[in-house]
């Protein structure tokens, strides 16, 4: 392996098959996942987790906290400050319920990935430490889905911070894959007071990187990744601090990114517009190439 570029191993064959017309596409579930930054010297480090090489997909890569939409996430009485409804809906390109959900969704994995919460008692404050026990518990339940994102909110006399995401990029998985996501990809910096745990059930290991040296990993064949998490990499490496990646967010194009499988010249061709380094080619019989 040149880098560290990760595939599925059945991709070759789900591939020939979308190519030859015998597969049919399943329609993908809304996600959301969070670049979450905090200020270092020498510019701004991303805190990413590394799925345990147990998983069936991804094992061993290296990602960010994430996860699918909870169906509660389109609840109309989730506790809301910052940009309205109708704003994140214009802003992702959806109908209101579904910005909801999706913004709901990024804050709400988040808190259960990396114990991290985008939320405060008004519309200017955030919360501060999270690592108690009551705040344990009640992670524990959001994880469980023994209560909704609403619910906790309602609960704590708390509003979700919207302001303090900014939409990045949207990536769909490829039309080939069993398992589909359409997923927003969101930047945040860690609040004062808060710290990062390593919550998710899903990762043996948890780091603050500079973007700049896990790209380098990845090159090296040193970190696993798939293209959304390298390509959101490189698109960190020219802001200086977190404050400058979140300003730059509302300006970021979020025309969705979605693999393309075609037949040329006896191979199938994998590629991902706008990002020419993931192209691979799949010979007949072979794997990526």
């Amino acid at each position: 392996m040149a880098n560290g570029q990760w595939f599925p191993p059945d991709w070759p064959e789900r591939i020939r098959a979308l190519a030859d017309g015998t597969l049919t596409p399943v329609a993908p579930k809304r996600a959301a996942t969070v670049m979450l930054l905090k200020d270092a010297g020498g510019g701004p480090v991303v805190h990413m987790l590394r799925r345990r090489a147990s998983m069936a997909f991804a094992g061993g890569a290296y990602a960010y906290p994430g996860g699918g939409v909870d169906p509660r996430d389109d609840d109309h009485h989730v506790r809301w400050a910052g940009p309205t409804r109708a704003w994140w809906a214009e802003r992702l390109g959806v109908e209101e319920t579904t910005a909801q959900a999706i913004v709901c969704a990024a804050v709400r994995e988040t808190y259960e990935e990396a114990g991290v919460l985008l939320a405060g008692p008004t519309a200017e404050s955030v919360v501060g430490d999270t690592t108690g026990d009551d705040w344990e518990a009640d992670r524990a339940a959001l994880v469980a889905r023994e209560t909704s994102f609403a619910e906790f909110l309602d609960r704590r006399g708390l509003v979700l911070r919207s302001d303090l995401l900014g939409a990045w990029t949207r990536w769909i998985t490829p039309e080939f894959e069993p398992r589909r996501y359409d997923t927003w990809f969101f930047v945040a910096a860690l609040p004062d007071g808060q710290r990062t745990r390593n919550a998710s059930t899903e990762a043996d290991r948890t780091v603050w990187i500079r973007p700049a040296d896990a790209a380098a990993s990845y090159d090296e064949g040193e970190l696993l990744m798939m293209p959304p998490t390298i390509a959101t990499l490189r698109q960190l490496l020219p802001y200086g601090t977190a404050a400058e990646a979140l300003a730059a967010a509302p300006a970021r194009d979020l025309a969705p990114v979605l693999a393309r499988a075609r037949l040329e010249d006896g191979e199938v061709v994998l590629s991902w517009p706008g990002h020419d380094e993931f192209t691979k080619h799949v010979p007949a019989g072979g794997g990526p190439a």
